[in-house]
């Protein structure tokens, strides 16, 4: 593994769809090219996003209808205009200007690549022709792609329903069936190529970008797929399911500083028995192609990799659970043989056992610190004597409450143990918090775009535990001002983290 070096640094966390732009949602484009200016003017080296796949229930990127396809919903509209896949787009009538409208962006995404794919058959460009039949050719995202493809559109043709409620012999993927059904939908197949391949195109254009600023992108890989995905139908003896493909038993993890109750996530839990069968085939090829999206890879619930709390599949909630032994060091070992010196960092939050900080040790990973858990009753793993240089520090992460939303809701113990280490933060509030992040031994420090902006709770990303109404914010262009970006910078060289222009960094 590889260790994070190359100095201090700081970094951004802003998943793709919080972005402003024009359509109603953040997407590849124009909009993310400014926030890259911006960013670098901060004094930013790392930009965080969350997963990029297709999301599932509740526009979750956590619960994605695919471990390897690329979220339609992030095209933009302005690159299919310049590759003249489309006329001049034109914004999407009045939106909120601070939340998606997640309905509505897929069905604007759907007419724009069927338009898209339209004008490329008529009148194909021979470069853009050539560069999708080498994506379609590709080895390594042959296999994926047809089984998404076969997916997405086998499940539009059964209404939407999960594909546990498929007909039979396609739930089961019995070939015959699978190829009587697929032979009549040969267009739409083609069409969820295509799409994955302007995702993809567009995808590593934005990633270039950020090249050419110094700024590296750091991806999110979750444990656990969606039962109703792509990889659990077309792998189903990897997950832990009954005869008729609904979860024997579910991930989730026991109550603890989010919920009284515990989380239950209801992804079926993997057969690490199987899956070492053949090397943990499926594994290598997931890293393998997160690999080819990001410059850094973050481990979301690393501790399922020593040991992960499963929960039958009938109980509502995560409370009657147990700890099952994960595959631990096979895994990496079987990773590191397949793609060398590997980027990653462990999110090590919640229980963390002395089992789990023995497997992320041995690896020789990073580990995680968050600032809004430094000064309560569980403080340990986050006071700054705990913080390691080769570690990464955060203000909060998407699961936390802004920093402004957070210190409202103080109880009046943790409020004193914060004043006794951050005086400042009376006066100041969240900016004293984030220059406190700065300022740990860490080498990298990341704050959310939230924290940075000061917004309070109604900014907030996600509510654990909870299921709707998550994942919407925006940030308004407006607000990412050049004043803004002066001062943050001045945090940044102030504490050692401003990103030398033009230099990338590296891990």
């Amino acid at each position: 593994m590889r260790r994070l070096t190359g100095g201090r640094r700081a970094g951004v966390l802003a998943h793709v769809t919080s972005l402003p732009g024009r359509f109603g949602i953040g997407d590849l484009g124009s909009g993310a090219i400014a926030f890259l200016d911006w960013a670098r003017e901060a004094g930013f080296s790392v930009w965080q996003v969350l997963p990029l796949h297709p999301a599932g229930s509740g526009a979750s990127p956590y619960d994605a209808r695919s471990a390897f396809a690329g979220n339609a919903l992030l095209l933009s509209p302005e690159a299919l205009a310049r590759d003249e896949l489309l006329g001049r787009p034109a914004p999407r009538g009045r939106h909120d200007p601070d939340r998606v409208d997640f309905r509505a962006a897929e069905r604007a995404t759907e007419r724009r690549v069927s338009r898209a794919w339209a004008r490329f058959r008529a009148a194909p460009d021979p470069a853009l022709a050539a560069a999708y039949e080498a994506f379609v050719a590709d080895p390594s995202e042959r296999a994926w792609l047809e089984d998404w493809a076969a997916y997405a559109v086998l499940r539009r043709h059964h209404a939407g329903r999960a594909w546990p409620a498929w007909d039979e012999d396609l739930r089961s993927r019995r070939p015959p069936a699978l190829r009587r059904a697929l032979g009549a939908l040969a267009a739409e197949l083609d069409l969820e190529r295509w799409t994955q391949f302007l995702f993809r195109r567009q995808w590593l254009a934005l990633h270039e970008a950020a090249r050419e600023r110094g700024i590296e992108i750091f991806g999110d890989l979750p444990f656990y797929v969606a039962l109703d995905s792509a990889d659990v139908w077309a792998h189903q003896d990897l997950f832990d399911l009954d005869e008729r493909g609904r979860p024997a038993r579910v991930g989730g993890v026991p109550p603890d500083l989010f919920s009284v109750t515990g989380q239950r996530w209801g992804q079926p839990t993997y057969r690490w028995d199987r899956m070492a069968q053949d090397g943990f085939a499926w594994w290598v090829a997931r890293v393998g192609a997160e690999l080819r999206l990001f410059d850094l890879l973050r481990l979301d619930h690393f501790r399922g990799f020593s040991a992960y709390w499963e929960i039958d599949g009938a109980h509502e909630t995560a409370e009657r659970g147990r700890w099952v032994t994960g595959p631990g060091r096979a895994l990496f070992e079987a990773l590191a043989a397949a793609h060398g010196a590997l980027p990653l960092v462990a999110e090590d939050l919640g229980v963390i056992t002395a089992d789990v900080a023995h497997l992320r040790d041995t690896l020789g990973l990073p580990g995680l610190h968050v600032a809004q858990f430094a000064f309560g009753d569980d403080a340990a793993q986050h006071e700054r004597a705990s913080h390691r240089p080769h570690d990464v520090v955060y203000s909060g992460t998407h699961d936390n409450d802004t920093l402004d939303g957070w210190l409202a809701a103080l109880d009046a113990t943790t409020r004193q143990r914060l004043l006794a280490s951050v005086p400042d933060v009376a006066q100041r509030g969240a900016a004293a918090v984030v220059e406190w992040v700065y300022r740990s031994p860490c080498a990298l420090a990341i704050v959310p775009l939230q924290d940075l902006l000061g917004l309070g709770s109604a900014a907030r990303m996600n509510v654990p535990g909870s299921a709707d109404g998550h994942w919407a914010w925006r940030a308004r262009a407006e607000l990412l001002t050049p004043e803004r970006a002066a001062s943050l910078r001045a945090w940044a060289v102030a504490s050692g983290r401003a990103a030398a222009g033009g230099t990338r960094a590296r891990c």
